[in-house]
């Protein structure tokens, strides 16, 4: 067998300063693919190229239809190796990202969400995308739970290692608690809430992926259902019961309100509810003589 090749030296230091950082194994997976497909399409390494092979680079991704947000994972990617391992301070904020379309989130309604689990035939995958949508989890942090997070004392869920190394609390409803002990009774886990095919290993998120692609096409959906659709919609129906904007950020473990406003768009409830100045103007309209 030949030997490995070894590893270069910019790939080892970018991985130390990913280390370092606490990135999460899945970004450090990101950043490292896409600095290694910026090296090959130049064929050298990425240390000896510069801002004009990076813009050069990017005018090739776009030529080749690539999304926005994959084309802006790639130039966070970039500004990480060029800024901290490269130590070129001056490089990131000239390395651009793509002004991508925002779009509103797709949001299912409490019926679509009744009719969508109980189209997923697996207990243990239906269980874990019921515990997402209950508490607005990422994929990530929902394959994640153990059984030591629930906290049935104090009807708290502990979500560890979120989005930017981040633990937070979320609420444990009693609906979600009988659901899980339920679960449990039948599945007996441990330590992970939802294992894999390896016990000492949790499931794989693309096992939720698939589950949501088959439940959707066997219910009729004519929406697109992820994961994350389940956590947009439980912060649009958290947002159309009247729960404080404030609150919901922090149950999704956003940074920027900003980010939990866009909520807003979509709340359909709660737009209608909203007064119009036209309702405190004493107006009628009559035909004319």
């Amino acid at each position: 067998m030949p030997a490995a090749k070894p590893m270069s030296a910019p790939r080892r230091r970018m991985i130390d300063d990913m280390t370092l950082r606490n990135l999460s194994p899945a970004t450090q997976r990101s950043y490292l693919h896409a600095v290694t497909k910026f090296s090959r399409y130049f064929g050298c390494q990425p240390d000896r190229l510069g801002l004009e092979d990076v813009r050069s680079f990017q005018v090739y991704l776009v030529s080749q239809g690539i999304s926005w947000p994959a084309l802006n994972q790639i130039v966070c990617a970039l500004r990480f190796f060029y800024g901290v391992t490269m130590d070129h301070a001056e490089l990131p904020e000239r390395i651009v990202y793509a002004r991508t379309p925002r779009k509103l989130p797709s949001i299912l309604s409490a019926d679509e969400v009744v009719r969508f689990l109980e189209a997923v035939p697996s207990l243990k995958t239906r269980v874990a995308l019921a515990t997402a949508y209950a508490a607005g989890l990422r994929a990530s942090e929902a394959v994640s739970l153990q059984v030591a997070d629930i906290d049935s004392s104090r009807m708290v869920l502990q979500v560890r290692h979120g989005k930017g190394a981040k633990d937070r609390t979320v609420m444990l409803l009693a609906a979600l608690l009988a659901i899980l002990r339920s679960y449990w009774r039948l599945a007996r886990p441990a330590p992970w809430l939802f294992p894999g095919r390896s016990p000492d290993k949790p499931i794989d998120v693309q096992v939720l992926h698939a589950a949501c692609r088959s439940a959707t096409k066997a219910e009729g959906l004519t929406k697109r259902v992820s994961v994350h659709t389940l956590r947009h919609s439980f912060a649009t129906h958290l947002l159309e019961s009247g729960t404080d904007i404030r609150i919901i950020q922090v149950l999704l473990g956003h940074s920027n309100l900003s980010t939990t406003a866009r909520y807003t768009h979509v709340a359909t409830s709660t737009i209608a509810r909203t007064q119009s100045p036209l309702d405190r103007l004493d107006l009628t309209v009559t035909p004319p003589a």
